[in-house]
């Protein structure tokens, strides 16, 4: 690259937003590395990141974050890779109003509070890239993921729409659709569950019992898992390419799971994801 660009990625702390950190770094982008703790923050700045605390659940601390963000890159940001959440496991009857609201929280609102904080910089600028990271689940829903669904499926209707509007604005948007990817997201999704779940007065109460199982262990546990530098590798092109996809599916499981959605009938598919779900989030 002939100048170097600067970027902001949330949810830097592990996994898809640590890797994409490090690996814009290496590629001479000026990276601000966003985590929600303050511990998180030190850590990303002794592995030599520039790094900012940013709660996407609060607006005070995205308002804040950006303004640190210019800071360090002279008022200048040429892109934002929105990238930190986490998945809310549990039946859809079984979520409370607080639980969904939270889910909503962390993986819509704070992001589209994010993003309406940015277009303004980038009009200025005359140019940018907005970054999503969805899911295969923004795409296909899957059973005792539905709070997770939801959010993603806003986020792929919310993302189309703005890149419509935003045509001819000289801002680039992309959605990224991984589907596994080898991170914290089962230990996160885990914590969730016991926190908003009652499984001892569900009528699921059984499915929840291997669902925890699964949770539970170590590693990947599901097929096709690839890691990080999968996403690394389409953030790249829709950073840099002059002609940035809309959308970039990763991993064999989109690939397959986004043609099923086209071939088959509802009913179909809905067979299909109950089989691969094998009865439970995890």
């Amino acid at each position: 690259m002939a100048e170097r660009h600067s970027i902001l990625i949330t949810g830097c702390s592990s996994g898809i937003g640590h890797a994409c950190a490090h690996g814009l770094q290496r590629r001479g982008w000026q990276v601000v590395a966003a985590a929600r703790q303050g511990a998180d923050v030190t850590r990303l700045e002794r592995e030599g990141l520039t790094a900012v605390r940013l709660d996407l659940d609060e607006p005070d601390s995205i308002a804040a974050a950006l303004a640190a963000t210019l800071e360090h890159t002279g008022g200048r940001l040429d892109a934002l890779f929105n990238n930190g959440a986490y998945g809310q496991p549990g039946a859809v009857e079984d979520l409370s109003r607080a639980a969904l609201r939270a889910q909503f929280e962390t993986n819509l609102f704070g992001w589209h509070d994010l993003t309406c904080r940015v277009i303004p910089l980038m009009r200025a600028q005359g140019h940018g890239r907005i970054v999503q990271n969805s899911s295969v689940l923004g795409l296909v829903t899957l059973p005792y993921r539905g709070a997770y669904v939801a959010s993603k499926f806003a986020l792929e209707g919310l993302t189309d729409t703005l890149r419509v509007e935003l045509a001819g604005s000289g801002i680039q948007v992309s959605l990224i659709e991984p589907g596994p990817i080898t991170s914290r997201f089962r230990d996160n999704a885990h914590a969730m569950y016991r926190r908003h779940i009652n499984a001892a007065a569900s009528v699921h109460r059984e499915t929840y019992q291997r669902m925890e199982q699964r949770l539970a262990q170590p590693g990947p546990v599901q097929p096709f898992t690839l890691p990080p530098a999968a996403v690394l590798r389409r953030l790249i092109h829709a950073l840099e390419s002059p002609r940035p996809r809309p959308r970039y599916p990763v991993t064999l499981p989109t690939h397959v799971l986004a043609a099923l959605r086209r071939l088959l009938s509802t009913r179909a598919l809905d067979r299909v994801l109950q089989r691969a779900s094998r009865g439970g989030a995890g």
